[in-house]
C-alpha cells in the first residue's frame, strides 16, 4: 500500500529527483523517528545532507494541491459511499516567534488556552471501512492578511484574503464535492455549527448535516417566529422524550448516551429549502452533560442515522491523534506558505497509508480471532519492522504483534463488559 499511495501522485513530479525525495520523505514520516524534520528524514533516507528534503519543501517544482487531489481521490475510491461523512475541524501547533505563516497569539485546543500558535483547518472523510484526512487549509488571521508585506515575506499569494475557519471548511467541502467525492453527510463542532452561512452552504449542496451548536444557541421554533436557547429547550423535555442509543464503539466499548430528537424544528431563513430541520440533544448517562446538534437532511431521516453521524464526528479527532503521533503532522519546522502545504500534504499521504492498510487488513481478518484488528499504531510498527528497517527474525516481531493484539482484545472485552453494565443501569 505504501507503493500504491506513492504511485497515485508520482506523475505530479516532472523530475526524478523530487519524485524520489517525496517517496523518501513519506517513508521517513512512517519511520520510527522521535522527531521528523528535514534533517532527521534525510538521515533516515541515507543522505549525507538535508538539502534534498529541504529543496522538496522550498524550491522544487511541484503542486501540493494537485498531490492533494490525487490523495483525496484515492481515499474516496477506497472508503467512498453514499453515506460517507465529511468532517471538518481545526488543530493548532504551538510555535515561537512571529514569522511562521499564520502564527499569532490565538486559542488552540492543543493547549486549551490562548498561546502563540498556528492553526490549520482540516477536512476528514469517514466511510464504512475507515477514515482519514483529505484536505487542509492554514488559517491566516486578520493580523496577517491586513499586513501584505508580512504575507509576502512568508510567500502567501497576493490573491489570498482573510477567510474565517467556517469559510475555509466550506471551501474544502465544496472542492471535495465538485471533485466527485461521494458523501451524504457533514459533521462539525460548535465553531462551525453556530455559523448560519456554513449551514446554508451545506443545504445548497443538498448535503445532510449534524452540526454541534452551543448551549446558548438560539433555536428557531414555530417557523422562526420564536427563538429559544438550546439548553432551555432541553430543560422543558419530559422524561419520555429520551432514548438510550450508542453513538458507536469507543476505546472502552459502545458509547451510550441518552438522545432526544425534536423533528421539524430549527427552520433557518429559507423555509422552502425542501429539507427537514431538527434539533438533536445528547445527554451523558453518567454526568448529565448535554450537547446540542442542528440537523438537516434533504430527505426524511431516522434518529439512528443522525446519532451515527453525530458519533462519526469524533473520527477527525482520531485522525489528528494519529497524524501527530504517528506521522509527525505537528513536527514541521517550516515558515512559508508553500512549505506548510507541502509538508502537510505529504503527512496526509503517510496517514493515508496507515488508514488504508488498517481497512484492508480488517476486511481480510476473520470475524473472531481473539485479537483486536490492526490499529494504525501497530501497522506503522510492522511497516518499520518489515519494510523500512527489516530485522533478521521477523517471526519474533510478528509474535510480539500477535501477543499485543490478543492482550488488547482481552482488555477491551473487560472494558466493554464493565462499561455496558454501567451504561445499562437505570
Amino acid at each position: 500500500m505504501l507503493a500504491g499511495v506513492l504511485g497515485c501522485f508520482a506523475g505530479r513530479f516532472g523530475r526524478v529527483e523530487p519524485r524520489r525525495a517525496a517517496a523518501e520523505f513519506v517513508t521517513g514520516l512512517l519511520a520510527d523517528l522521535e522527531v521528523k524534520t528535514c534533517w532527521q528524514l534525510a538521515e533516515q533516507a541515507g543522505h549525507a545532507r538535508p538539502d534534498a528534503m529541504q529543496r522538496l519543501l522550498y524550491r522544487a517544482v511541484w503542486d501540493a494541491d494537485a498531490v492533494r487531489d490525487d490523495l483525496r481521490q484515492l481515499v474516496a475510491d477506497r472508503f467512498g459511499g453514499p453515506d460517507a461523512v465529511l468532517v471538518v475541524d481545526e488543530t493548532g501547533d504551538l510555535k515561537k516567534g512571529t514569522h511562521t505563516v499564520g502564527v499569532q497569539r490565538q486559542y488552540t485546543g492543543t493547549a486549551g488556552r490562548i498561546e502563540n500558535s498556528q492553526v490549520g483547518v482540516f477536512l476528514g472523510y469517514a466511510g464504512t471501512d475507515g477514515h482519514t484526512l483529505i484536505d487542509r487549509r492554514v488559517y491566516l488571521p486578520a493580523s496577517w492578511t491586513d499586513d501584505r508585506q508580512r504575507c509576502k515575506a512568508a510567500g502567501v499569494p497576493d490573491e489570498v484574503e482573510f477567510a474565517t475557519k467556517p469559510q475555509l471548511a466550506a471551501d474544502m467541502i465544496t472542492a471535495a464535492l465538485d471533485a466527485g467525492v461521494p458523501a451524504g453527510w457533514a459533521a462539525a463542532d460548535e465553531a462551525y455549527g453556530n455559523n448560519a452561512a456554513f449551514r446554508a452552504g451545506l443545504r445548497e449542496h443538498r448535503l445532510g448535516y449534524v452540526l454541534a451548536v452551543s448551549c446558548d444557541h438560539l433555536i428557531p421554533l414555530d417557523g422562526g417566529k420564536v427563538k429559544i436557547r438550546a439548553d432551555r429547550v432541553a430543560a422543558d423535555l419530559p422524561a419520555s422524550a429520551w432514548q438510550r442509543r450508542s453513538a458507536g464503539a469507543g476505546s472502552k466499548g459502545p458509547r451510550y448516551y441518552d438522545w432526544a430528537w425534536l423533528d421539524d424544528v430549527c427552520t433557518d431563513a429559507d423555509p422552502d429549502d425542501g429539507g427537514h430541520h431538527s434539533l438533536l440533544i445528547r445527554r451523558n448517562t453518567t454526568t448529565g452533560e448535554l450537547a446540542f446538534y442542528r440537523c438537516w437532511t434533504p430527505k426524511p431521516a431516522t434518529l439512528a442515522q443522525l446519532v451515527r453521524v453525530a458519533g462519526i464526528r469524533w473520527t477527525v479527532e482520531e485522525s489528528f491523534q494519529a497524524a501527530k503521533g504517528q506521522v509527525g503532522l505537528d513536527q514541521h519546522q517550516v515558515r512559508r506558505w508553500d512549505s506548510w502545504h507541502r509538508f502537510t500534504t505529504l503527512a496526509l499521504a503517510a496517514l493515508a497509508v496507515l488508514a488504508i492498510c488498517a481497512a484492508d487488513e480488517a476486511a481480510h481478518d476473520p470475524a473472531d480471532t481473539g485479537l483486536i484488528k490492526l490499529t494504525v499504531n501497530e501497522i506503522r510498527r510492522l511497516i518499520n519492522a518489515c519494510i523500512i528497517r527489516p530485522i533478521n527474525d521477523l517471526t519474533h516481531r510478528l509474535r510480539w504483534s500477535h501477543w499485543r493484539r490478543r492482550h488488547q482484545a482481552r482488555a477491551r472485552q473487560s472494558h466493554y463488559t464493565h462499561r455496558l453494565n454501567l451504561e445499562l443501569q437505570p
